[in-house]
């Protein structure tokens, strides 16, 4: 469908809620109208699955309890072909009736918080407490909310639409659990759409990072009996306050980071290591490669200037760069059918989508040239990856759902 259509028959009515509704080839199409007011008057249920689903830990490497329940879930609302595959994403099946694209919804199953975090989630009211419960315990209910509405409300489309409960999307896992999907994918992907985090925002450029730990490492010995060898802290600090002058560009928006330091065994010990880990970021390749270099300069310089400082000296210091995980960065036209799909279907339910850039598991497809975008859940979240972490579902949290429901349906081909 031309995109000229899409946004004719995406009209707009109000319920006497004065909640927006998708009508046309979309919303008017009565089994989609129906899976938008199942979405809506099952609030409640997709709430209690977020709480429910988030109150299972999943640290990175960790997911398998909470791979086994979305499987159990997926399962029970009718879907088919459930399977946890060889790296332990969850991938159910919802067949189409042939000819149309092939579209995955995804949402990832990890969280940032080690093993022993309390998980429990706290209610009042609308707002809900608990470390995940936005990122992304939201996402993962909204998959079973869609998964759902479009079950009972029997919505048919062309093409066949996976829903995948994915490992390894945070810092740690480095994307593995995308990559391993487009490694061996179920099928040839058209669309990849993932949910992830809460809001009402469209996710259509990839922020790439690239991720190090960086090691200075020496013999060590005592602060007074050893003075005068290199030291591998000293060379650590004189690489963060070169990091730390890094000229970078305002647009496309590149930064750097130190974000953990590591070393040292007394106040009177040389300390045989110096180590931090590193975060670079662009929304540019071009840019994250420059910011790239000019790190590698900085830590090598550092190494040099410390092991000059006591030439006497016969021992050095040395240095290793370890990679932590490289994301890819992308910035596909605006044009593109999946951007414009869900801008069109935002519009039809009464907000507007401009893109944006971020760092989620769209970045892998995105760097692969296939067409994808990260779409938020609905509701307001505050504090993501922190154990205060809240998600307010407020009067209007079942649009996140609606709006997904709405732009896969068009991309895989509503009958």
């Amino acid at each position: 469908m031309k995109l000229s259509r899409l946004l004719a028959v995406l009209a707009t009515t109000l319920s006497t809620s004065g909640a927006a509704t998708a009508q046309g080839d979309a919303g008017g199409n009565p089994a989609i109208r129906a899976a938008l007011e199942r979405i809506r008057a099952d609030n409640a249920w997709t709430i209690d699955q977020q709480i429910s689903i988030c109150e299972i830990p999943a640290p990175p490497f960790k997911e398998e309890r909470r791979a086994a329940e979305m499987k159990r879930r997926f399962e029970a609302l009718g879907l088919r072909n459930v399977r946890i595959d060889s790296i332990g994403n969850v991938i159910a099946e919802r067949p189409g009736t042939g000819g149309g694209p092939v579209v995955v919804l995804a949402a990832h199953l990890d969280t940032v918080f080690p093993e022993e975090t309390d998980v429990r989630v706290k209610r009042d009211g609308t707002m809900l407490r608990g470390p995940g419960i936005g990122d992304d315990c939201r996402g993962l209910a909204v998959l079973l909310a869609v998964a759902k509405a479009m079950g009972t409300a029997s919505v048919r489309t062309q093409g066949t639409i996976y829903f995948v409960a994915n490992v390894g999307e945070e810092g740690p896992g480095n994307l593995r659990g995308v990559k391993h999907l487009f490694a061996k994918p179920p099928a040839k992907i058209d669309y990849f759409i993932s949910v992830d985090g809460t809001g009402l925002g469209l996710t259509s450029k990839a922020v790439g990072s690239n991720r190090y730990k960086v090691s200075y490492k020496g013999p060590g010995g005592h602060s007074y009996g050893a003075f005068g060898m290199p030291s591998p802290i000293h060379a650590l600090g004189r690489a963060i306050s070169k990091i730390s002058a890094i000229q970078v560009p305002r647009t496309p928006k590149t930064t750097f980071n130190v974000g953990i330091i590591e070393g040292g065994t007394s106040v009177n010990t040389i300390s045989p290591l110096g180590a931090m880990e590193v975060d670079l970021r662009s929304e540019s390749p071009e840019e994250l490669a420059k910011v790239d270099v000019s790190f590698r300069k900085a830590v090598d310089e550092a190494l040099t200037e410390e092991n000059a400082r006591w030439p006497q000296s016969r021992v050095k210091v040395t240095v290793e760069i370890l990679s932590m995980g490289v994301r890819p960065a992308a910035a596909p036209a605006d044009s593109q059918k999946i951007i414009q799909t869900a801008q069109a279907a935002a519009r039809a339910l009464g907000f507007e989508a401009p893109g944006s850039a971020s760092s989620t598991d769209a970045n892998w497809p995105m760097s692969l040239g296939i067409q994808a975008i990260t779409l938020d859940g609905g509701g307001q979240g505050q504090g993501a990856h922190s154990v205060t972490e809240s998600y307010d579902d407020g009067d209007r949290g079942w649009l996140g759902p609606q709006w997904v429901l709405v732009t896969i349906a068009m991309l895989a081909g509503v009958r």
